[in-house]
């Protein structure tokens, strides 16, 4: 069986390792896409021969370049089997405080970036007639309160998928979009630390009115990883998009991910908003 090639971007912690060296043993050759050389060096030391670490900055077109020659290098006239967008970042704040360069960043890594890299191996994926795996949230249905930016970035991510799902129709290349909801990984450290660099960096007016909702999103960040699946479940369901005859076009990975999209759908606004403002307090 010829080889079959997979780019996994932002592939150094979570979710992104987890399906890089889950795809590994499934005996991909997977392409993990890193920026610095010790998360490249941390992903060799506990994957096969066969994945090779990929420096990579989505947001970055040289970078970009740069990968897309050594995935063509290696994988030949093969193609490529499967290009994963994991790469992203989180930015919290209240609207009325945000920062315009933070707003500007989240959508240039989350939004910007995914587009900029399924651009530059689309040929790829055409050779190979392959899967795009788009990695979304929960956040990309309901947005909470302080997280519009992150919620914004992959709400946009939704509509893309959607709608190169449905231009791509006929091309022999498949859309599909994982949808996670709480995934235990080190996103929720980095939610404790938002919050305190919240509580640094607003102005004294912005505490007064928003203090007790940070409090409470700190509270939730370091409560959650109790509660959330392990990130095997998402690396399952990129899996079955990568490997199945007919993927499916939405992945909602997680009992609180198809929960809150029935929710959602459901429940009038008001109700929505009184049923998140209980869950945050609780």
């Amino acid at each position: 069986m010829s080889e079959r090639f997979v780019v996994v971007t932002g592939a150094s912690t979570g979710i992104g390792r987890t399906t890089a060296l889950g795809l590994d043993r499934e005996g991909y050759r997977v392409f993990a896409g890193v920026r610095r050389a010790q998360d490249a060096a941390a992903l060799k030391a506990d994957a096969s021969p066969r994945l090779t670490p990929l420096s990579l900055d989505v947001t970055d077109a040289a970078s970009r370049e740069a990968a897309v020659r050594r995935v063509a290098e290696a994988a030949g006239g093969e193609g490529l089997h499967g290009l994963v967008n994991n790469a992203g970042i989180v930015v919290a704040s209240p609207v009325e405080f945000l920062d315009l360069g933070a707003l500007r960043r989240q959508l240039e890594v989350n939004v910007v970036g995914l587009v900029a890299v399924t651009q530059a191996f689309l040929p790829l994926l055409r050779a190979a007639r392959g899967r795009i795996v788009h990695i979304g949230s929960s956040s990309g249905y309901i947005a909470a309160p302080l997280m519009a930016p992150y919620s914004a970035s992959k709400y946009a991510v939704e509509a893309i998928a959607d709608a190169m799902r449905r231009e791509l129709a006929g091309s022999g290349v498949a859309v599909s979009l994982v949808e996670p909801g709480a995934i235990a990984t080190p996103i929720w450290d980095k939610g404790v630390e938002m919050g305190d660099e919240l509580v640094r960096t607003l102005p004294p007016q912005a505490i007064d009115l928003y203090g007790e909702r940070i409090e409470r999103l700190r509270a939730y960040a370091r409560k959650a990883p109790a509660q959330a699946i392990p990130p095997e479940r998402v690396a399952e369901a990129v899996r079955h998009a990568l490997a199945a005859p007919r993927p499916r076009t939405r992945y909602r990975v997680g009992a609180d991910a198809r929960s809150g999209w029935w929710l959602s759908r459901l429940l009038p606004d008001r109700a929505m908003d009184w049923l998140l403002e209980r869950l945050t307090r609780a």
